[in-house]
């Protein structure tokens, strides 16, 4: 039989067995919410508001920023809902929808940090032509292509959760909604929903990784090149902050993945951990690691809070 997906509704779960304690859970996943909002904000305005930082480099850093601000606001409700609340019904349009957002904004990560990674390649490999090679049109259709790329790989899966009916328990194990979730209660031939996205992983996400440590590759043999120490290690230092954010996301990704696929004898509340580090961690980590290692967003942060006193 199959069940009418706009009335029917899905249950989330937080932590099993820890439901006493949601609450207390709740308050550093908030201080991280908090932090990640400020964060990537911040560095959204200064990039749109600082003429110094209106540079291809900073431009795909405002991608970063701002796909990290999207898979934080669309995770994060849903799950204070549940640790504040206990809300956790959730209906199968909203459901499918967080779950394509999810998906798409973690592919256009990935997506993003590739074009970070050519953005340093031209900078050292060709810099007397950076500017003429990466407009502001360039990195537009960058940015667009990135997005398009994400958006439409993962739109044949999430159609298809619409055609399924869904007869066994309604209870996904986050609380939020993922594919590989949703499936597991489908009562249909689920094998395209399983088989494609390990299909997109691998001719996307990995795809990335491997032109992004091609790139890197190509990178250092430039710049062992250079006869100048000095200049050596300038060169390298404009790529200290991507280098980081890249461990940052592909750590989190092997990470979960490796839970996944050998942790099955682990404790629930692993996996449930595990997940939570993969969406919140990166994004928490970029703004900190390019405020840290990046002079011109250190600048810029310094003269947005000393600008009311400079005004007093």
């Amino acid at each position: 039989m199959w069940l009418n997906t706009t009335t029917s509704l899905f249950l989330l779960t937080g932590f099993p067995g820890m439901e006493k304690a949601h609450h207390w859970i709740s308050i550093p996943l908030l201080g991280v919410y908090i932090s990640i909002l400020l964060g990537n904000g911040t560095l959204l305005f200064l990039i749109r508001d600082d003429h110094n930082l209106h540079e291809p480099m900073y431009y795909f850093l405002a991608m970063l920023a701002a796909t990290d601000l999207g898979v934080t606001l669309t995770t994060m409700p849903t799950v204070l809902g549940v640790l504040w609340l206990n809300h956790r019904e959730i209906g199968h349009q909203a459901c499918f929808s967080q779950a394509y957002f999810i998906h798409t904004l973690s592919i256009v990560e990935s997506g993003v940090l590739l074009a970070m990674a050519y953005d340093r390649f031209i900078a050292i490999r060709n810099p007397l032509r950076y500017t003429s090679i990466l407009t502001n049109t360039k990195v537009m259709k960058i940015g667009m292509g990135v997005l398009t790329r994400a958006g439409l790989s993962i739109m044949p899966i999430i159609i298809r959760l619409h055609w399924f009916p869904y007869c066994r328990s309604h209870v996904l194990s986050h609380a939020f909604c993922l594919h590989q979730d949703v499936i597991k209660l489908a009562c249909a031939d689920i094998t395209f929903n399983r088989l494609y996205p390990v299909v997109v992983v691998f001719a996307m996400v990995l795809l990335d990784f491997l032109i992004i440590f091609f790139s890197y590759f190509l990178i250092l043999k430039t710049v062992m090149g250079i006869a100048s120490g000095e200049e050596r290690a300038k060169a390298l230092n404009t790529c200290i902050s991507h280098i980081c954010c890249i461990l940052v996301f592909y750590v989190t990704v092997v990470g979960l993945t490796f839970i996944h696929r050998f942790g099955k004898h682990a404790p629930r509340v692993v996996h449930i951990t595990m997940s939570y580090i993969y969406f919140l961690f990166p994004p928490f980590m970029n703004p900190v690691i390019y405020s840290i290692k990046t002079k011109q967003i250190q600048s810029g942060i310094i003269r947005l809070f000393s600008l009311p006193n400079s005004r007093a």
